[in-house]
């Protein structure tokens, strides 16, 4: 009856789209010329003219009328105060009421404020901290660095340094204005003091590297590289030096663990060179008979900060590990005790040594106001105010219950210093108000994260940075309290310095 089968196909051509191509023409159109004519106007003739109004003869009159002064009486009354006038001239030559008094049209800033949050994400995703602060010569610019002062694999790790120009519009706080990546962890920053683009930074390898940060493609324009003359431990802090013989050129100085206190000159095909050195060894350090000996023997003792005094570029002071600071000397000529080769000979420069911190000193720095005056800070959460003339301190602060990691004068006030906490605090200390507490404690970072290192911004001189174990860089607006000299505020330091001392 049915069955399946499968029948041929068919195909109909469309005759719709034939007839419909057939039917299409191309067709163009134009206008005609546009005429254009151009024509100018201009006047052919000018006239100036001006007016004045007459004068008044009875307002000249009054004008030329001589002035009646009767000159007898005011003889009489000059005399009769001569005596009360020059009295309270001489009390007020004598006063020293406006001493160090500067009139500041700025606004007055009431409370400390923080102005930026600084940041790199890719750097806080791998756990790193900031590791130093640095402001640029034009005080525009800040950079840190990022490392580790804690665990982790130092040796491997990679790091970054970092820059934002805080004057930039449309600052992105989570986006630096330049990234270097850099191989080993960045221990310390410092801009160059004149050239604003240069900065010079010390590695957990031993190695110190100059940066040319107008350069984005490669930055590094010197480096030390890895020799008989670079450390052997890490760099925890540099500064930049003048030259003496070239004016122009500027030389490095290095401080490590090692016990070396390095200075490099640059070279032009890139490297830095080792110019001259000096060394800890411990035999080498003169003690008071009241001070603990250091462990004798030609142990190296390794440096943890170094800060030069303002009034003579000879002398300087160290903080090293086993808690003391030193009264150092680039004039010294002894030649120092160190078992490593080098290409130069290495000099011992400890000339005092200073009573100790209870643990390691992490940071020292010499007053801007004061010749003889420094600071210096440790594990011990103390700050000593020293005098570079006696090897007691003339004053000891406890601000923390952990380390404190840094300190530093204010470049404005003689009387004011700051302090970073292992407990997330900046401590902001004036000897004007007590010598006793901080004036204000600032909360840098949530719990009790560290606060490693901090800058006074020397040409914007209400600023501060300070940086943290978060990554976090904090920018802090001082009140006008931190920023503004007082009278005699000098003289105040030198008793404060002069009294204890006696």
């Amino acid at each position: 009856m049915f069955a399946d089968g499968t029948a041929p196909g068919a195909d109909v051509e469309s005759l719709w789209r034939s007839a419909r191509t057939a039917r299409c023409e191309a067709k163009s159109c134009q206008t005609e010329q546009i005429s254009t004519v151009e024509t100018a106007a201009q006047s052919h003739t000018s006239r100036d003219a001006i007016v004045q109004t007459d004068q008044s003869k009875d307002a000249l009159q009054d004008f030329q009328q001589e002035v009646q002064v009767d000159y007898t009486s005011l003889l009489s009354f000059l005399q009769r105060v001569e005596d009360a006038v020059i009295k309270e001239l001489n009390k007020n030559w004598k006063s020293h009421a406006f001493d160090g008094f500067e009139v500041n049209w700025t606004d007055q800033n009431e409370a400390v404020l923080c102005l930026h949050t600084l940041s790199y994400p890719e750097a806080q995703d791998q756990n790193l901290q900031v590791t130093s602060v640095s402001w640029n010569a034009t005080g525009s610019v800040v950079a840190c660095s990022y490392g580790r002062l804690d665990g982790g694999d130092w040796s491997t790790e990679k790091s970054y340094v970092c820059t934002w120009n805080l004057d930039r519009r449309g600052l992105n706080p989570q986006r630096p204005d330049l990234v270097v990546d850099v191989p080993s962890s960045v221990m310390c920053l410092a801009f160059h003091p004149s050239q604003p683009s240069l900065i010079a930074g010390g590695l957990f390898s031993g190695e110190l590297v100059v940066w040319d940060t107008s350069r984005t493609e490669d930055p590094v324009i010197w480096r030390t590289g890895m020799t008989d003359d670079t450390h052997t431990d890490p760099v925890y802090q540099v500064n930049w030096l003048p030259d003496a013989k070239h004016r122009n050129n500027s030389r490095l100085l290095s401080v490590s663990t090692d016990g070396k206190i390095l200075v490099w000159r640059e070279e032009r095909d890139g490297r830095l060179a080792l110019a001259e050195g000096f060394a800890m060894v411990a035999q080498q350090i003169p003690c008071s008979t009241r001070l603990k000996k250091f462990v004798r023997g030609e142990a190296a003792v390794g440096v943890t900060s170094l800060s030069f005094s303002h009034f003579d570029h000879r002398v300087f002071v160290v903080g090293v590990e086993g808690g003391y600071s030193l009264k150092c000397s680039t004039a010294a000529e002894t030649l120092a005790l160190h078992p490593t080769s080098s290409s130069v000979p290495l000099r011992a420069p400890a000339e005092l040594a200073f009573s100790p911190h209870g643990g390691p000193v992490y940071s020292v720095s010499c007053s801007p106001f004061h010749r003889n005056l420094f600071l210096s800070c440790g594990t011990d959460g103390q700050v000593h105010l020293h005098s570079m003339l006696q090897t007691q301190p003339l004053i000891s602060l406890q601000l923390s219950k952990k380390y404190l990691f840094c300190v530093r004068w204010s470049p404005v006030r003689p009387l004011v210093f700051a302090a970073a906490s292992g407990e997330g605090d900046v401590y902001l200390f004036d000897f004007e108000k007590s010598s006793q507490k901080p004036a204000v404690a600032i909360k840098q970072a949530a719990g009790e994260c560290p606060v490693y290192c901090l800058e006074f911004n020397i040409k914007q001189t209400q600023l501060l940075a300070a940086g943290d174990a978060t990554g976090t860089v904090k920018v802090w607006q001082l009140s006008s309290d931190f920023t503004e000299q007082g009278p005699r505020e000098v003289n105040r330091l030198e008793q404060l310095a002069s009294e204890i001392t006696d």
